[in-house]
């Protein structure tokens, strides 16, 4: 196999890009860098197609390294032909190598094993050749031998025809015809083990439908119910078409001594060893597609999160609820410095709120707070109505935000939050934790594992370490992608910048702590670990700001900070210009990039970067991201009405729909056909965790506690 124009056919590139992308994997580069710093070489690839690009290839080598161990361990056996050794190479799959194999693979003891073991296999010759004149029962006299265990004709036939068996089931072609008749044409169908029983599979109870036609989330949902032993799962093939096709494949001479015993044989092959394996296969693929696309979502989710934009410059009161221990609060200032902590108790049991309005006026007033971050999680509901009381009776202009606080929880009670907040408990670190995801998403949340962050759908059922990869690559795209201030960046956010390992990042935090502020990019090279591979990654993704070379603040790589110089010359500017920021418009006086990059000596696609880097230094792209609806009022669900238009906020993408947050404490389900207009495939089509979307109450259950929502809006009515 030609792995390169695989990948290339494939993804939809051309194979010069695909070898260039693999050749710089190959070498050690990370993704964020090819991305962003060789893209002459790959033709700006970006980020997401070099991941899937590099997943490609991981499997792929898998899949060669699979069939030069498949030959190996024929060609061991003796057994190799040429036709063979061509079949194996020209498999795409590994479920193709494991039919080729299967014939030559070491099986533990098989009824057919201890049939040949008994000297039946010339029996079962003459059955396959079909050319005998007797009857099936005659032939087998000859092989009755009791010192075998052989004791009638009768056994000696059930062996023989054992024999055929598995050797209809080791044939290479016929799974694969089974295989694609069964994915084709089968019925999955779910019954329930006990059909009175109430549980959240019930629309599973009487279930079918076409496997080439399951939903991944029904896959997904349908997997769990049977694990749990609420639901049978199997899958309904079309039995009497395959059988009909075996025959006609083994019956070559219409012999009535020989054709009813291949009938029978094709049966049980059928029956007993080709439809249990090829269910379980086929089932196993459709699991691995539908988690697949499970994570897909999950990502694109993770990363609109990540991407939400800060809220810079103001004091936050964190609030975590909750009701007997009481709601902990903690005082952010705008760089994410802890103030205060105190507790309260306006919920129940206490009810102590006029007690936690009178130290929430004098925290309010004491710190200059001008925005409230309140988590979602239990008491969320009762602190808000507090809240908004207490924002009707104070003279400052404050607002809240309800934040998820899904993994606030997970992060107060690691290591991470004790070393960073060592005489804290969990409350006070759940709460400082709530108000900084406010002021910088990105910085809060990658202390989180991302499968705690709560934006996927069955995540707790997928292959973890797989989940693990995709969405840590995702946390990696991020980051490099904002980029991070060298001075002040925590290890655990250092931790995500290509080529910087947990390691290196506690080293850059300790070689700050010990030798003050970077002052340029080149004293990375001074911390423990970080060689020059290292530096080459990392550099262009750390910025340091007001330091001694103006260029360290932009996201310009120190292999083009001589290019970038020359660029400045040639249009009349200094890097004094630049550290002022006075290059605003600097793109206007490029007229011709092929030309003035190869007088630089750069390419054309790096020069582009360079100048839009120079005229907004440092750019945060989560500027273009919609921005938190922040709110002063209270609604609850018995406000309510169909018909009604309301702001809200997007909080999970799944398969058939989005919940939206519009301020009543439980979110809405957008269904997916009520999206859009026009016909789409995925609701990420239409929204992203974090949009900030209109929608119109459909419908309202106070006692399931369910809203429906449609974003098509007919009405006009507004909250």
């Amino acid at each position: 196999m030609d792995i390169i124009r695989t990948l290339a056919e494939e993804l939809g590139i051309k194979y010069g890009q695909a070898q260039a992308a693999v050749r710089l994997i190959d070498e050690g580069n990370t993704i964020p860098f090819i991305s962003r710093y060789r893209k002459e070489a790959t033709g700006a690839l970006n980020d997401e197609v070099l991941r899937n690009l590099n997943e490609r290839l991981g499997h792929l080598r898998s899949l060669e390294e699979k069939k030069s161990q498949v030959i190996e361990s024929i060609q061991e056996q003796g057994k190799l032909t040429e036709e063979l050794r061509a079949s194996i190479l020209a498999a795409e799959t590994l479920v193709a190598v494991d039919d080729l194999y299967r014939p030559y693979r070491p099986k533990r003891r098989t009824r057919a094993m201890i049939a040949k073991e008994r000297g039946l296999e010339p029996l079962a010759d003459i059955l396959r050749l079909q050319m005998t004149a007797r009857s099936m029962e005659e032939e087998a006299q000859a092989y009755i031998n009791p010192e075998k265990e052989v004791q009638t004709a009768e056994a000696a036939l059930a062996g023989a025809m054992d024999i055929v068996a598995e050797a209809i089931s080791d044939e290479a072609a016929y799974r694969k015809y089974i295989r694609d008749i069964t994915m084709g044409r089968g019925i999955l169908v779910s019954e329930a083990k006990d059909a009175n029983a109430e549980s959240v599979y019930e629309m599973y109870y009487d279930f079918s439908q076409p496997v080439s036609k399951l939903a991944g989330h029904r896959i997904l949902a349908l997997n769990r119910g049977e694990k749990e032993k609420v639901l049978t799962v199997r899958i309904e093939a079309p039995a009497e078409d395959i059988l009909r096709y075996l025959e006609k494949k083994l019956i070559v001479n219409d012999n009535p001594n020989t054709t009813p015993w291949l009938k029978a044989a094709a049966a049980d092959s059928y029956k007993r060893l080709i439809a249990p394996a090829i269910e379980r296969e086929i089932r196993n693929e459709l699991t691995e597609k539908a988690q697949d696309g499970a994570m897909r979502v999950f990502g694109k989710n993770l990363e609109q999160l990540l991407m939400q934009p800060p809220i810079a410059g103001r004091t936050v009161l964190g609030w975590d609820p909750a009701f007997r221990t009481g709601c902990k609060l903690a005082v952010v200032d705008p760089t994410g410095k802890v103030l205060d902590t105190v507790v309260i108790y306006p919920t129940a049991p206490q009810n102590k709120i006029k007690e936690a309005k009178a130290v929430l006026k004098k925290l309010i007033s004491k710190y200059n707070i001008s925005l409230i971050s309140l988590g979602n999680g239990t008491a969320s509901r009762e602190s808000e109505q507090v809240i908004v009381e207490l924002l009707k009776e104070i003279p400052e202009n404050v607002q809240y935000v309800i934040v998820n606080e899904a993994g606030a929880s997970v992060y107060s009670a690691s290591k991470l939050a004790t070393e960073e907040f060592p005489n804290f408990d969990v409350g006070q670190r759940s709460a400082a934790s709530i108000a900084r995801r406010l002021q910088d998403p990105l910085a809060e949340l990658v202390k989180i594992d991302p499968q705690s962050i709560g934006v996927g759908q069955y995540q707790h059922d997928m292959n973890q370490k797989k989940l693990g990869e995709v969405l840590g690559g995702v946390v990696e795209d991020c980051v490099n992608r904002v980029g991070v201030d060298l001075n002040t960046a925590s290890a655990p956010l250092l931790e995500h910048i290509s080529g910087i390992t947990k390691v290196i990042a506690k080293n850059v935090v300790a070689y700050r702590e010990e030798n003050g502020r970077f002052t340029n990019r080149k004293q990375l090279l001074k911390v423990a670990k970080l060689g020059p591979k290292a530096y080459e990654q990392c550099a262009g993704f750390l910025r340091i700001a007001d330091g001694e070379q103006p260029l360290d603040k932009t996201s310009v790589h120190p292999e083009s900070y001589e290019a970038a110089g020359r660029l400045l010359e040639k249009l009349g500017y200094t890097p004094q210009d630049l550290a002022a920021g006075r290059l605003k418009g600097i793109s206007a006086k490029v007229k011709d990039y092929k030309a003035l990059a190869k007088e630089l000596g750069t390419g054309e696609l790096t020069l582009e970067d360079i100048v839009k880097e120079l005229e907004k230094p440092a750019r945060d792209p989560r500027e273009d991201m919609p921005k938190p609806v922040l709110r002063t009022d209270v609604l609850e669900m018995k406000d309510l009405k169909p018909g009604m238009i309301l702001k809200g906020t997007v909080r999970n993408v799944i398969d058939f729909g989005a919940f939206v947050d519009i301020g009543v404490h439980q979110d809405g389900l957008v269904h997916i056909s009520q999206m859009s207009e026009r016909y789409i495939k995925h609701p990420l089509e239409a929204v992203s965790v974090g949009d900030v979307v209109e929608v119109q109450v459909l419908s309202v259950d106070p006692v399931k506690k369910r809203i429906a929502l449609t974003m098509k809006i007919d009405g006009n009515e507004k909250n």
